[in-house]
């Protein structure tokens, strides 16, 4: 489960530059459009692959933008631009699935190429930005939230391709995560803080780091398909786990007691 510890600093974000955020977004909107349009340019994207990585921008930006106001951040900090160039590359990689799956572009070849190197360079600078927001004092519970939510897309986007030659039962390693938030619109207990947990992060690392390697189609068909059920099964028992745990350790509801009547 991508569930990162919430870490808080005293350090107030506002010091980068107030309103600056704004600025910051558009930047980033516009390199994911330049980024957009030098893929078609290399690879032929189809106007829904296209459509598919506006779709993203719009839906991260949007996302950017309504935490930052809830958490009264002005401006990213270090540790948040490393998890803006990774949302970035994301929004390419959503583009390159987009046109090899839906569309009859030819699978593999130079699409499937920079797809597979997008995914790997998210992948490494997400060992990046902790290492920067713990070295410059910038850790934040933005940070951390902005951080998960890119990397549960990239799990997800990834599943969806991989499922196309594994079956759609892959699928499921990308919807496990958006199906524990919807539950726990219904199950708040669900919402709850977990405790860190070094095996909860290397199951979420595993993820990505099986669907890249299936991606890119260098294993044989029954090592890539025993891999990504082996990586579907230790997320299976992550989330297992951290649901008994939740559960365990809900907050107890008292029973309101028994209205008396004065005595008169």
């Amino acid at each position: 489960m991508t569930a990162p510890s919430i870490r808080t600093t005293p350090t107030t974000r506002a010091q980068f530059g107030a309103g600056s955020i704004h600025w910051e977004q558009a930047a980033g909107a516009g390199v994911q459009v330049g980024l957009l349009g030098l893929l078609h340019a290399v690879v032929g994207l189809s106007t829904a692959s296209l459509a598919a990585g506006v779709v993203y921008t719009a839906a991260l930006w949007v996302f950017l933008a309504v935490a930052a106001r809830r958490s009264g951040t002005r401006s990213l900090g270090p540790a948040d631009h490393v998890t803006l160039a990774r949302a970035l590359l994301v929004g390419g990689v959503t583009a390159l699935v987009a046109v090899l799956v839906m569309t009859d572009h030819p699978a593999g070849g130079l699409s499937l190429v920079i797809l597979v190197t997008l995914a790997t360079v998210a992948l490494i600078l997400d060992a990046v930005d902790g290492q920067v927001a713990r070295r410059t004092g910038t850790v934040s519970k933005l940070g951390a939230r902005f951080d998960m939510e890119v990397d549960a897309f990239l799990i997800l986007v990834l599943s969806v391709y991989v499922s196309v030659s594994l079956g759609a039962w892959v699928l499921v390693i990308g919807a496990m995560r958006y199906a524990f938030v919807v539950a726990g619109w219904t199950m708040p207990w669900l919402r709850s803080a977990l405790p860190p947990s070094f095996a909860r992060k290397v199951v979420a690392a595993t993820q990505g780091i099986v669907l890249v390697v299936a991606a890119s189609g260098v294993l044989p068909y029954p090592v890539e398909a025993v891999s990504v059920g082996a990586a579907l099964a230790s997320l299976v028992w992550s989330f297992g786990r951290d649901v008994v745990w939740l559960r365990r350790n809900r907050p107890v509801r008292t029973k309101a007691a028994p209205a008396r009547w004065a005595s008169r």
